[in-house]
């Protein structure tokens, strides 16, 4: 399985990349006390297209936009299998390991001493500064917030105004086979960048842990972009969706 696994996480990477060369959740509370901040040491980014960015280390999530590349966002849905949802029985968020940890094998950031949700803040954030002696946890930053198309300008002690959101919901994820998995997947699925964007709080409370079929981003532009990166994370991770969420995938990039 997880030899498959591999060599569909190495396809989707390279299909991604020559396209490019053609055209929760919750608060951190851990770590210093915010005090006089420590600037970022990189200048921040644009959002990154879901299409040029396959392994989720770009910042953000932009627009799918041209002709081209929306009839390529409908191929790469269409590879995505459907099956029924399975049970919720049995789910814990702990079976996916501790939240946010630094010790996912096997993806992107992993092992950098910082939490998750840290990294993807850094990675999503814009004037970035972080809490006295750190170089991990984000004391200030904006957002430029995907789901809403709003600015946000977030600080840790208001922690929950920008909540790190999984892309494809653990539990959405244990219902469609994460269930089965050893812990190692579970805890990759958890901590992936591929699968987590910040985001505003309660956009992301009202979301839940709801699949295309029955929720999508408010800002009707970044949708197409969204069910891209829904279908990223399932084609890498195995998972398949329902027959009306991959129907609900399509429509947003036809």
């Amino acid at each position: 399985m997880r030899r498959g696994w591999a060599r569909r996480t190495a396809a989707l990477t390279a299909t991604a990349a020559l396209a490019t060369a053609c055209s929760g959740l919750g608060a951190d509370d851990t770590g210093p006390s915010p005090g006089p901040d420590t600037p970022a040491a990189t200048a921040p980014l644009s959002a990154a297209g879901p299409l040029a960015n396959p392994d989720g280390t770009l910042p953000g999530l932009a627009p799918v936009v041209t002709d081209a590349d929306r009839a390529q966002a409908r191929a790469l849905i269409s590879q995505v299998r459907t099956a029924g949802r399975g049970p919720k029985t049995g789910y814990e968020r702990d079976k996916f390991g501790s939240a946010w940890t630094d010790s996912a094998p096997s993806v992107p950031m992993s092992g950098n001493g910082c939490r998750t949700r840290d990294d993807i803040l850094k990675r999503d954030g814009a004037e970035v500064r972080f809490t006295s002696g750190s170089t991990c946890v984000v004391n200030t930053m904006t957002l430029a917030d995907p789901y809403t198309g709003t600015t946000i300008n977030f600080r840790k002690s208001n922690a929950n105004e920008v909540q790190i959101d999984h892309v494809v919901s653990l539990s959405a994820g244990w219902q469609m086979g994460a269930a089965h998995w050893p812990q190692d997947k579970r805890m990759q699925l958890a901590n992936d960048p591929l699968n987590l964007l910040a985001v505003d709080g309660p956009t992301n409370n009202g979301k839940g842990d709801a699949t295309p079929a029955s929720w999508l981003p408010p800002a009707k532009q970044v949708r197409c972009a969204y069910v891209v990166r829904y279908a990223q994370v399932s084609l890498k991770y195995e998972l398949p969706v329902t027959e009306a969420d991959k129907a609900a995938m399509l429509r947003q990039c036809a």
